[in-house]
């Protein structure tokens, strides 16, 4: 297939999955199949993607132009690359551990759930291969409304109440802050081409600039910087294979990973770091940082624990980008991929706790190594690469992060990694500790019994990644290589 066919197919093809879904939506085993399809025919397209570009090629495609210099199209280069890999592996795995989630859990309308997660990850796609800021946010608002019916999957009030909180934080913070960003960068630029080396080269228009860097960090919602942060755990409402979705696979990830796209490619890290005396989103980052993982240290909901977790690991991929060194720019791109694997694994270990025992709180977890040994290993597995205890991935991201933050001697972010790494470890290692080495409430709880064998392969599958990840970089320090290579 041509590099254009490629890049269609790799967008169409979890819509084609909608339409297959819809026809044998009435046939649970059918509907399932055709899920794991369109899941496993995309990872084959997208492999076909990945030897392009280590070939140092960089597909491309227009759709359609909407005036003369804007138009939607795609280009993939490695940043998109990783980025897709990430969401096409993940759609198939986390499509196992639904099924087993949503059969187990009786869960309704499930036909509605796969369909919406099959545009979700269309969305993702997009936003991946996007070529500019435009075809950018078209994407990103389509991922906003098709998780929107996933957030409120369960329809009861507390759903519908969580819906508005993360409808009206995304959609007010991308159309009131993120679109006159982009309209403004075209005004002064002509353009809104993701270009290496950035497009807005004017170094006298200093106060355009950082207000304009400034509006993307907080436009892009989906970064959930504080105080734009509250959608995340108002979502956490929904069933677990969603939480998934918005955490490791699709919605965070479009947030932080365009922060980085576009600081690299809109701006230029080399034109910030002239402009910028004082990084003020290197501050809030570091300030995000810190508070969601002491608000995490003390919420004893499982879920609310991985939210605030969640939003604090995040905002480790904006501190990194701030400090505008290419090594911490390579260590915010790994951090996205080793966040991914880590932190659905976490979620997969909670959804298959809740599965097995219908348990919610950390406080219940005392012995429930006994009962769930295969589950509460892989959560402690996720648990070190939060952390970043070698060997899982989320050392390596750190390193390079922490790298980055030496090497201009920004006593901050180096202060800010180290307590939050102290702080990860007061919020996650009790409940390793309590799930093996305290005794459960009663005997029979004790008794094997792990949640289907569809959640126990998939968190399995994602635990053994974050291991593998560490000792294998190789794939992704290779990819990315020409990307930090255009960042000096």
């Amino acid at each position: 297939m041509s590099d254009s066919s490629l890049l269609l197919s790799a967008l169409l093809i979890p819509l084609i999955g909608v339409v297959l879904i819809l026809l044998t939506r009435s046939k649970s085993n059918l509907r399932e199949a055709a899920t794991l399809f369109s899941a496993a025919l995309l990872i084959i397209i997208v492999y076909q993607l990945l030897q392009r570009v280590l070939d140092g090629a960089k597909p491309e495609l227009t759709l359609f132009e909407i005036i003369p210099g804007l138009d939607v199209g795609f280009l993939l280069e490695p940043l998109g690359m990783l980025f897709a890999c990430i969401a096409s592996v993940l759609w198939l795995i986390n499509s196992i551990y639904s099924i087993g989630y949503m059969r187990g859990n009786k869960e309704t309308h499930q036909t509605r759930f796969y369909i919406c997660f099959a545009i979700a990850i269309a969305s993702t796609m997009g936003i991946a291969l996007s070529a500019n800021l435009l075809t950018l946010f078209i994407f990103y608002e389509t991922l906003t409304l098709s998780t929107y019916p996933l957030v409120t999957h369960k329809g009861n009030d507390e759903a519908k109440r969580s819906g508005r909180i993360y409808l009206g934080i995304l959609l007010t913070t991308s159309i009131c802050l993120l679109l006159p960003a982009i309209i403004w960068t075209h005004s002064l630029t002509g353009t809104t081409e993701f270009t290496v080396g950035g497009i807005l080269r004017d170094e006298s228009n200093r106060t355009a600039i950082v207000t304009l860097f400034l509006l993307f960090a907080y436009g892009i919602g989906k970064a959930a910087l504080m105080p734009v942060h509250k959608w995340l755990p108002a979502a956490m409402v929904a069933p677990t294979p969603v939480s998934a979705l918005l955490h490791a696979v699709a919605v965070v990830k479009a947030g932080v990973f365009s922060i980085v796209k576009i600081t690299t490619y809109i701006f230029s890290p080399t034109l910030l770091i002239e402009l910028l005396d004082i990084n003020l989103v290197l501050y809030i980052a570091g300030f995000t940082i810190i508070v969601a993982s002491l608000i995490a240290l003390k919420a004893d909901n499982l879920k609310r624990r991985l939210a605030y977790s969640t939003i604090s690991q995040l905002s480790y991929v904006v501190l990194a980008t701030a400090l505008l060194m290419p090594i911490s720019m390579l260590g915010a791109a790994l951090h996205i991929l080793a966040h991914a694997f880590g932190k659905i694994t976490l979620f997969f270990a909670a959804g298959s706790i809740y599965t097995a025992t219908h348990k919610k709180k950390v406080s219940e977890l005392n012995g429930i190594g006994y009962r769930m040994p295969i589950t509460m290993a892989a959560f402690a597995i996720g648990s070190l690469s939060m952390i970043g205890v070698p060997p899982t991935a989320g050392f390596l991201s750190k390193w390079y992060i922490l790298q980055g933050a030496f090497s201009i001697e920004s006593w901050f972010a180096i202060g800010v990694i180290i307590i939050s790494t102290l702080l990860n470890a007061g919020y996650f290692l009790p409940i390793v500790y309590a799930a093996f080495f305290k005794q459960p409430a009663t005997e029979s709880e004790k008794r094997f019994n792990e949640a289907p064998i569809p959640i126990v392969l998939a968190l399995s599958f994602t635990a053994i990644m974050t291991l593998v990840l560490f000792i294998y970089p190789d794939f992704a320090l290779r990819l990315l290589q020409p990307w930090v290579g255009g960042l000096s």
